[in-house]
Order: C-alpha cells, then sequence, then structure tokens
C-alpha cells in the first residue's frame, strides 16, 4: 500500500474517572427484561427472608427445648426449620437462574450494540485506536460487566436485604444491644469511602494492563511466520512476560489494597459485635432475655456482619464492572466524522460513473502538518480508464480513500455523476464502487462467504462465472470442500496469488460502475496475470476505471495516465508522450524497465 496513506496514532488515554454512574450503560440494557427482573428480585427477597428467619427457628429450638418453662415439643421448631431449608435451596435456584440469564443476555446485547456502533465508524478511528484494544473491550471488559450482571449485583442486593432484615429483627429482638451495634456502622462505612477511592483508580488501571496482553497476543500470533523468520521468539516472549508482569503488578496493588480494606471492615464489624455481645451475656445472667433470643441475637449479628463484609468486596466488584462499562461507553460514545446529511441528494440514476476532483486539499487528521491533496483536480469521464503513478507518499491512495468517502476533503470537492459526496449517503456513494486493494483482505470463512462479500444474494452460478473470469475457479474447484471450504485466518489455505484472484472475482460480482483497482495483480505470477489483465480489462469495458500502478508496465496501455508528486498532478498523457517528455514518469519507467532487464 502507498505510503501516503494516514501514519497510525497512539491511543487516545482513557479518563480515570471510574464511578459506579458508568453502570448505566447497563442498566439501559438489564431494564429492558422486566419479568426476568421481577423474578430476580422476588426469589431474592425471599432468599433473604429466609436467611433471617433461621435466626428465629434456632430461637424457637432454645426456647421450647432448652429454656426456662420448655415443654420439650422441639420437633415442630424444627419441622419450621426444615421448611425454611427447603425454601431457601428452591428460592437460591430461581434467583441464580434469572440473575445468570440477565448477564448473559445483556452482555450478548451490548457486544452486539457495539460492534454495531464500531461498523458506522470512519477509518480514522482505527488508526488512532487499535482494533486488537478494542477488541479486548468487546472480550475482557463485557465478561466483566457479565460477572456483575450475573453475580455481583445478585450478592450485593442480597446482602444489603439480609443485611436491612436483620438489623429490623436484631431490633425486634433487643433495641438496647442493636442500637450499640450500629454506632459501629459509620466507624465501617468511613474505610470504605476512603479506600474505594483508590481501588477504584487501581482496577482501571489493572483493567488496562489487561487490555495491553491481549493487544500483544493478537498482534504477535498474527504475524508468527514474521516472528520466526527473524528468529525474534526469545524477544516476544519476553516483551509478552514483560505485559503479563505489568498487569500482575497493577493486579497486586489493586489485590493489597482491597484485602486492606476488607480486613479493617471485617476487623471493625466482628469487633463491634465481640463487644455488644459481652452486653448481651450480662443481660442473659440478669434475666433481662432468654437464651433462644441471645442465641438468635448472635447468630442474626453474624449474619448481618458478614452481609455488609461482603458488600465490601462486592463495592470492588461494581467498580471494576464501572471501568469496563466506561470504556465500552467511550467506544459507544464516538461520532462518526462521515454520515449522510438530514437530506441527502440521490446519486442520479442509471449511474455514469464520472468522477471529479475539483480543487482538492486534504491532510490526514493524524498528519495536518503535510498535505496528501494540494489543489488537486481531475475529471474521469464515464467508462474512461485512468492509471496514476507516482513515488510513495505522492498522494495515490488517498483519491481511493476520497472517492470511497471515508474522509472528506478540507477544502474542493469530490463529485460523483455531479453529485458532491459530503451531500449524499456513503452507502450510496460506496455501492457504486467496486475495490480490488493490493493487499488483499480475505475473511475466516467459507470461499462462498468471501466471493459474496462483492454481492451477498449472488447465486453458486453467479459466484463460478465470476471465478472463472478471474482464473479463479480451477484451485476452488480443487479445495477440499470447493465453495464451501474454510480459508483459514486470513485465507491462510491459499496462496498470495490465489488471494488476489478471489478478491478480484469480488469486484466482478460487484458489478459497480466504479472500478477501484490497487495494483490488482500485484501477487499473481506471469501466466495468471496475463489472464487476469485479460479478465479485467473486459470488466473496464463500459465502467469509470481508476488504476494505481506501482510497476509502470502495467499501465503502458491506459488511455490516459496521471502522474502525482507531493499531493499534485506533475505530468498526464499516454505512456508514450510521457516517455518523450522525459519528466518524472519518465525516470521512473527507466528506472523499473532497467532493473526488470
Amino acid at each position: 500500500m502507498s505510503s501516503d496513506a494516514p501514519a497510525p496514532a497512539e491511543a487516545a488515554p482513557a479518563p480515570s474517572n471510574r464511578k459506579l454512574g458508568n453502570l448505566a450503560l447497563v442498566w439501559d440494557h438489564v431494564r429492558r427484561y422486566p419479568g426476568q427482573i421481577a423474578a430476580a428480585l422476588g426469589a431474592l427477597s425471599v432468599t433473604s427472608l429466609a436467611t433471617i428467619a433461621i435466626p428465629y427457628s434456632f430461637k424457637r429450638v432454645i426456647d421450647r427445648g432448652f429454656g426456662p418453662g420448655a415443654h420439650g415439643d422441639v420437633a415442630s421448631a424444627f419441622h419450621y426449620m426444615l421448611m425454611i431449608v427447603a425454601v431457601l435451596a428452591i428460592a437460591t435456584a430461581i434467583r441464580f437462574y434469572f440473575v445468570s440469564w440477565l448477564g448473559e443476555r445483556v452482555v450478548a446485547d451490548i457486544r452486539t450494540r457495539v460492534q454495531r456502533h464500531l461498523l458506522t465508524l470512519t477509518p480514522r478511528f482505527f488508526e488512532e485506536n487499535r482494533p486488537s484494544e478494542i477488541a479486548s473491550r468487546l472480550t475482557a471488559d463485557t465478561a466483566q460487566i457479565e460477572s456483575v450482571v450475573g453475580s455481583t449485583v445478585s450478592v450485593a442486593l442480597r446482602n444489603l436485604f439480609t443485611g436491612i432484615g436483620g438489623l429490623i429483627y436484631l431490633f425486634a429482638i433487643s433495641p438496647k444491644l442493636a442500637g450499640l451495634l450500629l454506632l459501629g456502622i459509620p466507624v465501617v462505612i468511613l474505610p470504605i469511602v476512603l479506600l474505594g477511592r483508590r481501588v477504584r483508580s487501581y482496577s482501571r488501571t489493572s483493567q488496562d494492563r489487561i487490555a495491553d496482553v491481549g493487544a500483544m497476543a493478537t498482534e504477535t500470533l498474527g504475524a508468527m511466520k514474521i516472528v520466526q523468520a527473524f528468529g525474534q521468539e526469545e524477544r516476544e516472549a519476553h516483551r509478552f512476560s514483560d505485559a503479563v508482569e505489568a498487569t500482575m503488578a497493577a493486579a497486586r496493588r489493586r489485590i493489597m489494597l482491597r484485602s486492606v480494606m476488607t480486613a479493617i471492615v471485617i476487623g471493625l464489624i466482628f469487633g463491634s459485635i465481640t463487644l455488644v455481645l459481652w452486653e448481651g451475656a450480662i443481660d442473659v445472667a440478669a434475666g433481662r432475655i432468654s437464651g433462644g433470643s441471645i442465641a438468635a441475637f448472635v447468630l442474626t449479628g453474624g449474619i448481618v456482619a458478614g452481609a455488609f463484609g461482603a458488600l465490601t468486596e462486592v463495592y470492588g466488584e461494581l467498580l471494576r464492572g464501572a471501568g469496563a462499562a466506561g470504556r465500552l461507553a467511550e467506544l459507544l460514545a464516538e461520532k462518526p466524522e462521515i454520515a449522510a446529511p438530514p437530506a441527502p441528494l440521490l446519486l442520479p440514476l442509471p449511474p455514469r460513473g464520472a468522477v471529479t476532483f475539483d480543487h482538492v486539499e486534504f491532510r490526514y487528521p493524524t498528519r495536518r502538518e503535510t498535505a496528501a491533496l494540494h489543489d488537486f483536480s481531475l475529471s474521469i469521464a464515464p467508462g474512461e480508464t485512468v492509471a496514476v503513478v507516482g513515488p510513495s507518499g505522492a498522494g495515490k491512495t488517498t483519491l481511493f480513500q476520497l472517492i470511497q468517502r471515508f474522509y472528506d476533503p478540507d477544502n474542493g470537492r469530490v463529485l460523483i455523476d455531479g453529485i458532491d459526496l459530503r451531500e449524499t449517503d456513503p452507502a450510496g456513494i460506496r455501492s457504486r464502487i467496486a475495490m480490488v486493494p493490493q493487499e488483499t483482505v480475505i475473511f475466516a470463512a467459507s470461499a462462498r462467504d468471501n466471493l459474496r462479500y462483492g454481492r451477498w444474494d449472488a447465486s453458486d452460478s453467479e459466484l463460478w462465472d465470476a471465478a472463472e473470469a478471474a482464473n479463479a475457479a480451477d484451485f476452488l474447484r480443487g479445495l477440499p470442500q470447493g465453495l464451501d471450504t474454510y480459508l483459514g485466518e486470513g485465507g491462510a489455505r491459499l496462496s498470495g496469488g490465489q488471494r488476489q484472484r478471489v478478491a478480484i472475482a469480488r469486484a466482478l460480482l460487484r458489478d459497480a460502475p466504479i472500478l477501484l483497482l490497487d495494483e490488482a495483480t500485484s501477487a499473481l505470477d506471469a501466466e495468471s496475470e496475463l489472464l487476469v489483465q485479460q479478465a479485467l480489462e473486459r470488466l473496464m469495458v463500459d465502467r469509470t476505471t481508476l488504476v494505481i500502478a506501482h510497476r509502470l508496465a502495467t499501465v503502458r496501455a491506459a488511455g490516459r495516465i496521471v502522474v502525482m508528486d507531493d499531493g499534485r498532478i506533475v505530468e498526464e498523457g499516454t505512456h508514450a508522450a510521457l516517455m518523450k517528455q522525459g519528466g518524472l514518469y519518465a525516470r521512473l519507467a527507466s528506472l523499473q524497465f532497467s532493473e526488470a532487464a
């Protein structure tokens, strides 16, 4: 690909702000399932009530069987306890099912929404943000959200309900002891507030390091042949190990802080309970409360302490989920820079294929200091074939980017059939264009689906016709399952020339009035190149064709050759005329033809 394509930029730093308010994105998807929410909350409430009822059943057992005036009828008390256990088990199973279902459903919805939104963003976004890091957000971050919805929130609500219900029951048993127990709550909450902020920051850092590991693994595995060919296995192993250790260091800081916070909170909670129970033991000795009541108080106090203690751990998980939701919300907040205007003009029918660059000035957003095109004007008539040549960085690839409206010019206009591309729908523009890139893209799918990318409703007979025209039919028939053969990641089961011919067949199926060829025969051997060139010549008939040529031998027969340098047209004419001029084209041609000789 020409070097005039924009250079990748560093990913924009993610905001450090990590608040529970970011979970609004999750709630926006959860609330779409009110029936499942109601079932989960109902089951959760029953489990909390059943948990609180267990201490009461112990009180009945002790007071009826062992306390003063006990009549020995403990059977009914145990029957009551067994009934509570059965209710608790059934309600817990129901709660688990519905909250787990909600977690999986919400994650599926968020992934689909984010992916659909990403498909609307312009190439600039993916040049400034690594696709592998974005993929990590769709996997690791959504997995964190699944944990929050399918487990953490349920645990938080269950402990909250249980804790509040337990406190109410404690006051029913002994208002004095319960009041003393409540005095410790502000002391417990204070470290949660103070340390929680640090946990939030460390959690975000840890999540970012995990994303770095995923991005690095994807990059290295995708370039395994290069890594091994240059003997860089050990270096890549060390680089990955360093990234993993950085992740571990970030996680260690987060875990240490959460451990300290948990220790402080649990110590304060159980210390408070111990002091309160000391006072309760004095009341039992004085006969102010029964032995069953103090037993129920102790058990309920333990349940309440455990519930509020668990909330400290849940809070950390909620913060991690909030960070993950925030990272996904950042993707959803991105606005596509290229979009249809409110009232888009329709391109003329039938399509003619005229292309015009009218005094275009363009600088890539990531390279504002250099003009990729400067006061560039070029008119291509319907059905005309124009070859564009020039040194790397001359602006050739930029023409393709602007014709497909991946970018808008800073000044001037790009028109198709007389319509300014900014005034029409980008989808309509691209539907009139077929492209064969120099670096072929083959999807990890079947040969049929790769061909059908040109026109998804194409029949098998049309697929084979296109394959024949692109000199691809023979090797496609030789695949183990024919068109149903899985081609592997990036078309790993095909040679470079075969991949290029699949791309040409895809463009043939597109059957568009405008054809963009970025040295479409560069990966073919001499015999295949001849056959494909003949097919392309047939395809170019009555179509507007713009050819980026890196090998000048392929454009000798072009009706018009445009020579570019530094974003401008410096020469224009036929091969013979340009050779006579002795300018840039002649110099490039002499270099290439002398090397070929």
